[in-house]
């Protein structure tokens, strides 16, 4: 194989040089881009001036949140949905849970979860350099996440203020302890492949050396704590000794465990109707799987407007967030940049292409918090996306999408089992399609 490979040759060169240079556009791209970059060069300004980010329907979650050098969007955005209803339970103008906590017990469940895995796959003789096993190791101990899994975290370790157990050095920034992690499970698995009769001996020493290296990383969460607070009205309010569990029984109030996942799978081998799940991908053994209901991008507009309109709280979902995104100004649109333009060259690949050939996959999670609806009271135009990059960007860290751009590059919602209709409730009771751990729906968990 590759016998028949051609190398590039240098008259092939020649002319590919002598082309361009002859073409006054070519030159005149290349000096404003090697000057200015591309995305300022390619910026579509008409587009970029007239995108409106005014709303029909506006949901206030106070100040943007900030994940820093770490990739727990999905935490982030899942708790930023929870913390829109425990200020609306306690009556507070700002609210943050301590994304910290939940990344501790996502992690060391996270270590379970994968020292289980390998051990059953290795029992059953799945061979090292196997794709699967090789996938595993080298995804392992990622800091993304699904809205299921977050849920498994919450309803097992529920949830607590952010200054009760505040951000670490290392959970700004996660990759110097992830390095870490990822080095001492890799290091379990070489030695159950050598020692077949230790398997569970090594799971049980890795798994504290696991919890070890957590808690120096993150700190000790605490197992309950003395909860009082001064609400908006400046009332004065004293719950007593909770725990963290009890805290998020009591303030997030809304059923968000008993949410399913919406996908967008637009691969036509994928039936829309049917539910997908993607194989060795978790978190808690034992909880729920994480599993999505395969819909049309228009079901999940409407699921979406209606819960944004009608309940009045925020929608987590996922997405690929880098085509055509102004991050600066906060913006996405198809046409936000002519790249194509500039390059002289038609990005024609559609959704389906784009998964399909590796172009597109869902990289982070958000809320949306607003969208405009037209005069007709249900074709919707833009959306208003609470991020988690903080307030220095954007409209205070508040992002704008154009419509047809969800419909391009969002691939996920969460919403209420209860809304979905009857045809869809009846699927949700049958087996899942199996992907393999590989498969792009899997992305945002990586």
């Amino acid at each position: 194989m590759g016998e028949n490979l051609q190398a590039l040759g240098q008259e092939q060169l020649a002319r590919m040089r002598e082309d361009f240079d002859g073409n006054a556009s070519n030159r005149v791209a290349m000096n404003a881009v090697t000057n200015a970059g591309i995305s300022e060069v390619a910026r579509n300004y008409d587009r970029s001036r007239l995108l409106q980010r005014r709303f029909s329907v506006t949901v206030d979650n106070g100040s943007v949140t900030s994940q820093e050098r770490s990739g727990r969007c999905w935490l982030f955005s899942s708790l930023n949905v929870a913390r829109f209803i425990a200020k609306r339970s306690m009556n507070l103008k700002e609210f943050e849970f301590s994304q910290n906590y939940a990344m501790y017990y996502d992690k060391l469940e996270r270590i379970n979860y994968f020292l289980q895995d390998a051990a059953e796959l290795i029992r059953a003789g799945e061979a090292s350099d196997s794709r699967l096993m090789q996938h595993l190791l080298k995804e392992v101990m990622g800091d993304g996440g699904q809205w299921t899994m977050a849920m498994n975290v919450y309803k097992k370790y529920g949830a607590v203020p952010k200054d009760l157990f505040p951000e670490t050095a290392s959970s700004k920034s996660t990759s110097e302890m992830n390095v870490h992690l990822r080095a001492i499970l890799r290091q379990a698995v070489a030695h159950m492949y050598e020692s077949n009769d230790s398997i569970d001996e090594i799971v049980a020493t890795t798994l504290e050396a696991g919890h070890r290296l957590l808690t120096i990383n993150l700190g000790t969460p605490p197992t309950s704590f003395d909860w009082e607070w001064t609400d908006k009205d400046d009332n004065f309010h004293r719950a007593g000794e909770i725990t963290p569990q009890e805290f998020w029984k009591r303030y997030v109030d809304a059923g968000l465990e008993d949410y399913v996942c919406l996908v967008d799978d637009p691969r036509s081998e994928h039936p829309k109707g049917q539910k997908i799940a993607i194989e060795h991908l978790g978190n808690v053994v034992g909880a729920d799987p994480t599993e999505y209901l395969n819909v049309s991008v228009d079901f999940m507009k409407q699921a979406a407007r209606k819960i944004l309109s009608e309940e009045g709280i925020p929608v987590w979902f996922g997405a690929d967030c880098h085509p055509m995104m102004d991050r600066k100004n906060g913006a996405w649109a198809t046409d936000l940049f002519e790249y194509g333009r500039v390059y002289d060259f038609d990005f024609d690949l559609d959704k389906e292409e784009r998964v399909r050939f590796g172009d597109s996959a869902m990289n982070h999670a958000m809320a949306f918090v607003g969208v405009d609806v037209a005069e007709d009271g249900t074709t919707t135009r833009r959306w208003r996306v609470e991020n988690s990059w903080g307030c220095k960007i954007a409209d205070k860290g508040y992002f704008t999408m154009d419509d047809p751009w969800f419909s391009e590059f969002v691939y996920e919602i969460a919403v209420p089992k209860s809304m979905l209709p009857a045809d869809y409730q009846e699927a949700l009771r049958k087996p899942a399609i199996k992907l393999p751990a590989w498969d792009p729906m899997g992305a945002l968990a990586q």
